[in-house]
């Protein structure tokens, strides 16, 4: 965006572009081993008690004696865009100027595959760093439809996820995510609009659809992520999508033990 070798100066471009002429100098340090490892343990944690907020996060790091006070654990459940799980006025912030869709899911039953598509990002931890997870899943069937991984939170690999399922399954008539900056980018809502997919945003008393995607989440954890130690982002992708892959195929065997929808999912 901004090019050192213009004629116009770094300032004048930041000016120009309504960006911090700090900003472009910034260069973001890597994670330290202590907070990597810190954030292993807020995200294990997060999965046994999707409820903890910071305040709670940081009694527990606490007690099992991680040094960590209140706001340290809040900014590192931020770089790793995770949020308690409770009913509360609103969820991922948007970016200034960014749309709110209205959540569409109140009172609808989802009786069949392809009625209500859904998005959602979680934090994966390596070796050394980490990447994120995003996943299109189908809301009836819980099928993963298509995902991606990148080492920042930016639109475009959602983009790139979305863009996927929509080439393999066509188009739902309804997408639901929540308010983050990914999804309610430009570019993002574009890809939605020129398939003519009616969008959804979680709102108040919204929190109950994320039951689902954590679910997905803690599965992958549980019997994938944690189990590894993903030395390169090319190592994990491969990992993941052979275990997403054996998830899938597995769908009979979750069918029969119940672990499968038979009836339909009402989001009141």
């Amino acid at each position: 965006m901004i090019d050192r070798d213009h004629g116009l100066s770094v300032r004048r471009q930041a000016k120009a572009l309504r960006i911090s002429r700090g900003s472009v100098y910034y260069v973001p340090r890597p994670a330290s081993d202590a907070d990597l490892a810190l954030m292993r343990r807020i995200d294990e944690l997060h999965l046994e008690y999707p409820f903890a907020g910071s305040r709670m996060l940081k009694g527990l790091l606490r007690a099992e004696g991680y040094p960590a006070g209140r706001l340290h654990v809040a900014t590192l459940m931020k770089k790793m865009a995770i949020a308690a799980l409770h009913r509360r006025p609103n969820t991922s912030k948007p970016a200034p100027g960014h749309k709110v869709y209205p959540y569409l899911l109140r009172n609808l039953a989802v009786t069949r595959p392809n009625q209500v598509w859904a998005m959602d990002i979680t934090y994966v931890p390596m070796a050394r760093g980490f990447v994120y997870l995003a996943a299109v899943i189908d809301w009836f069937s819980r099928k993963v439809l298509a995902w991606r991984l990148s080492i920042t939170l930016s639109a475009d690999f959602c983009i790139e996820a979305l863009e996927d399922a929509l080439g393999r399954y066509g188009r739902p008539e309804i997408f639901n995510s929540d308010q983050g900056s990914q999804f309610t980018s430009v570019e993002f809502i574009k890809v939605l609009k020129n398939a003519e997919v009616a969008i959804s945003m979680d709102g108040k008393g919204a929190w109950r659809d994320n039951v689902f995607v954590e679910r997905l989440w803690r599965t992958v954890k549980y019997e994938e992520v944690y189990l590894r130690a993903y030395g390169s982002v090319s190592e994990a992708r491969a990992s993941i999508g052979r275990y997403l892959g054996f998830y899938m195929a597995r769908d009979p065997i979750r069918r029969s033990a119940g672990r499968h929808p038979t009836r339909p999912i009402s989001f009141s």
